[in-house]
């Protein structure tokens, strides 16, 4: 199959696609994260997309799913909306320093090296239990912290394609001192910019598959909000065990990935 081919249209087709938004939308909503470390290995084994369109369609996903989440964690006011969006200023123009690297650095070395950082923030999430009452207050001094996380979370995203729940969401937590439901609501809000501008250049490209991006994001709302409730009834220490071994699944997911690469030289 080329690089852009699609997929052959088929029943089996429409109910993974559901089946898939159903999954990463539940996901979405009770971490705050896009979906795509669901999305993504989901659409290369079940449906045989290639990597580069298996990226491009779950980013189209990515907007309605989000945009849902942020309206259910808005909802119950989760939501920093001056902040979200510095993050996002920050992750847009990170995103374009990550795709340069992308080309200069070893592949290999960026995912043991994200795959370290993971392991820290797994360590952090059993030391740390933020409490649901804390907020995040905008100052001059948090301002330029949320410019610098949103940096970051770009250059990561330019460099492995991860969305930037897994890095904003503890980042909030633990640098900043916000309460889980405030970190996961305002990591929602900033993916919405940034996965609608990269979902136009990944349309341009012909990387983007519609129909599958239309199935799981159409199905992922229906499960994102009821995600985003799940989220609000956890006790917060609860959230911090479930999201460490959402995170132990991404780290292992990319230890297995630099593994085979290793193995293909």
């Amino acid at each position: 199959m080329s690089e852009n081919a699609a997929p052959r249209r088929s029943t089996g087709f429409i109910l993974a696609c559901l089946g898939i938004g159903l999954a990463a939308g539940l996901l979405s909503g009770l971490f705050g994260v896009g979906g795509g470390t669901v999305i993504v290995p989901m659409l290369v084994l079940l449906l045989g997309f290639e990597q580069k369109r298996a990226a491009g369609t779950s980013l189209a996903a990515i907007v309605p799913t989000a945009t849902v989440g942020v309206i259910s964690y808005a909802v119950h006011g989760s939501v920093a909306w001056i902040p979200a969006l510095i993050l996002a200023l920050g992750a847009v123009f990170g995103a374009q320093i990550g795709t340069w690297l992308l080309a200069r650095l070893p592949q290999n070395v960026i995912r043991w090296g994200f795959v370290a950082f993971l392991l820290i923030v797994i360590v952090m999430l059993f030391v740390v239990v933020p409490s649901r009452d804390a907020e995040l207050p905008l100052t001059w001094f948090t301002a330029l912290g949320l410019v610098g996380l949103g940096v970051f979370t770009g250059i990561m995203a330019g460099l492995l394609g991860v969305g930037g729940g897994v890095i904003v969401v503890p980042a909030l937590m633990f640098l900043f001192g916000t309460s889980d439901l405030i970190a996961k609501g305002t990591s929602l809000l900033m993916m919405i910019p940034t996965a609608v501008s990269g979902t136009i250049g990944n349309a341009r490209r012909g990387n983007v598959d519609l129909l599958a991006a239309a199935l799981i994001g159409g199905a992922a709302c229906t499960t994102t909000a009821l995600g985003a409730w799940f989220a609000t009834l956890l006790d917060p220490a609860v959230s911090n065990i479930l999201f460490a071994a959402f995170m132990i699944f991404i780290a292992v997911q990319m230890a297995l990935r630099a593994l085979r690469a290793r193995r293909g030289k």
